[in-house]
């Protein structure tokens, strides 16, 4: 059986997003933080996260430097998705994030923004974020520069599987969005995650976007993580029509 957080309200939330318009208040911020507060201590009693707390004020931090200085054509990343990926990281302080699919650089902040720039809350080694499209990947370099004063934020233009299988160090927290099917015609999320599963050690997380929209060719994915003898405990968040999956090694 699958572990699953569904908010009261995940079928209609998504009717009053704009993808091209990520930026509209959907909802007032004190039910955003609830249900956000309700996912995390879901996966908090799954033995995922440690605690709930990732403060709040530095999180609207980022979020206003983001609406201010990042040029975002459309996301699929609703606020509170935005939320709920800034505070994982937050909370988990990995010391290696990589992230996969990184399109104009927004869904790469909404992980690493917990590091770097005006919601960090801790100092992490490396962040690498990789995007397939060449042009893409120059947006959100730059995108990313105007949060990155430190300068440890790496954004890559290349195959997300042939990266993550040189990468030789350990993994703490691997993200997961991007598109296309490899050569069975299903997802690349389960490809990606092999390819540095032997390299995340106990503990490390795995966040995969639209568990919930692309349920379908994601289906031999969300077997491997839901299953004990590959992760540890996994939970399926669901508050908007994307859904975000979350398992701990």
């Amino acid at each position: 059986m699958t572990n699953t957080y569904r908010s009261f309200d995940y079928e209609r939330y998504q009717k009053g997003y704009s993808y091209d318009d990520p930026h509209r208040e959907v909802e007032p911020l004190e039910q955003e933080i609830a249900v956000v507060d309700e996912a995390l201590a879901a996966l908090r009693e799954a033995g995922i996260l440690p605690d709930i707390e990732y403060g709040r004020e530095r999180m609207l931090a980022m979020r206003m430097a983001v609406r201010q200085r990042f040029e975002i054509p459309w996301t699929a990343i609703t606020p509170r998705m935005q939320r709920l990926i800034y505070a994982v990281n937050a909370i988990k302080r990995p010391q290696v994030m990589v992230a996969v699919g990184v399109f104009c650089g927004n869904t790469f902040i909404s992980n690493g923004g917990a590091a770097i720039g005006p919601g960090a809350c801790y100092a992490a080694k490396r962040l690498v974020g990789i995007e397939l499209r060449e042009a893409e990947a120059d947006r959100a370099r730059r995108n990313v520069a105007t949060m990155d004063e430190a300068g440890i934020a790496e954004i890559v233009a290349t195959d997300g599987v042939a990266f993550l299988r040189q990468f030789k160090e350990p993994v703490d927290l691997l993200y997961l969005d991007p598109d296309g099917t490899d050569e069975n015609g299903e997802g690349l999320y389960l490809p990606m995650l092999k390819a540095c599963y032997g390299r995340m050690k106990p503990g490390s997380l795995v966040l995969a976007h639209n568990s919930v929209n692309w349920a379908g060719p994601l289906d031999g994915f969300l077997k491997f993580v839901r299953d004990p003898k590959h992760m540890a405990a996994a939970v399926n968040i669901e508050f908007d029509n994307e859904g975000l999956q979350v398992a701990v090694r």
